[in-house]
């Protein structure tokens, strides 16, 4: 079977029964997911723990990498869900203001099962076999990208497209580490002050 075959669902569930079934599937792996890792999760123990047969997980799945895949889109949407709603919120505020509020998004976005982002990021294979949750950053690029263009007098003479994508990778790392790997250092009342200094160092170099 090619790769792309392996990473694409067999059929698309037309009945809701189906649709039901499928999304159990998925639930079930991102489950496993977590209980697992990436490497020790197979497709008996998903469908067992989704409470269907492994037959009919076949039926619509050819392995556990389609169904990771599956996983992953639905992360990324609900990631997106989040941060949809910033999108016209921030486009008419100040630098500072946007910054802030784009930080924030971040956070919330990476709160979205911390547990299961962190196996997707750091344990699912990159080589092409399976992709990442990288569309949410595209689509947060495209954001960024979007705002520094409208309020490109207010800022210092710079590439646009470069400074879009450093502003997303030192959110993207610093929200991660702080969420899925440090979550101490949002504790209480350390989430306004990381808020600050994350805010304080992007309208810094973009200024």
């Amino acid at each position: 079977m090619d790769k792309k075959a392996l990473l694409t669902p067999r059929k698309v569930a037309s009945q809701q029964r189906s649709r039901a079934m499928i999304e159990a599937l998925v639930e079930a792996t991102a489950r496993a997911l977590i209980k697992e890792g990436f490497e020790r999760a197979n497709t008996n123990r998903i469908a067992e723990e989704a409470g269907v047969s492994i037959g009919s997980l076949y039926q619509y799945f050819p392995g556990k990498e389609a169904l990771v895949v599956a996983v992953i889109e639905r992360h990324k949407s609900e990631m997106v869900d989040v941060m949809r709603g910033t999108l016209a919120k921030v486009a008419t505020l100040p630098l500072d203001s946007a910054v802030r509020e784009l930080v924030k998004t971040m956070i919330d976005a990476h709160r979205v099962n911390p547990d299961l982002h962190r196996v997707l990021v750091e344990e699912t294979p990159r080589a092409g076999r399976i992709g990442t949750i990288d569309g949410f950053d595209r689509e947060f690029y495209g954001l960024i990208r979007a705002y520094l263009e409208l309020h490109k007098e207010e800022l210092r003479p710079m590439d646009l497209d470069l400074a879009a994508y450093i502003c997303v990778s030192c959110k993207e790392a610093l929200t991660h580490g702080a969420v899925v790997d440090s979550p101490e250092k949002l504790n209480d009342g350390n989430v306004d002050a990381f808020i600050n200094e994350v805010t304080t160092l992007i309208t810094r170099y973009l200024k």
